[in-house]
């Protein structure tokens, strides 16, 4: 786990299950956002990947293919969490301008 909140979340979407508990906190966007919120990017068992938006009082789940979730790093990640999650979840190294 990444940072130290700690909450759990479940939703069926097209009839799977997105688990909080049961997947891989993999970046976290704790930035101050004007409207209070944070999002969490996690990975499945199964390697489907999903991020939560924690919202003043709302609590949302959207799963993402590939594609998305590396475009939600590039917006969302520190510079040495999109590094190690690219080399790690996706086998490319980011390359120096």
């Amino acid at each position: 786990m990444m940072g130290a909140r700690r909450w759990s979340f479940k939703e069926i979407i097209d009839g799977k299950l997105y688990n909080t508990d049961t997947s891989q906190e993999i970046a976290y966007d704790h930035k101050n956002h004007p409207h209070g919120w944070s999002e969490t990017l996690y990975r499945t068992k199964k390697g489907a990947w999903f991020f939560v938006r924690n919202a003043e009082y709302t609590i949302s789940l959207i799963p993402l293919t590939a594609g998305e979730a590396l475009r939600w790093l590039e917006q969302h990640a520190s510079a040495d969490q999109y590094i190690h999650t690219t080399l790690e979840h996706f086998g490319s190294k980011v390359e120096e301008a």
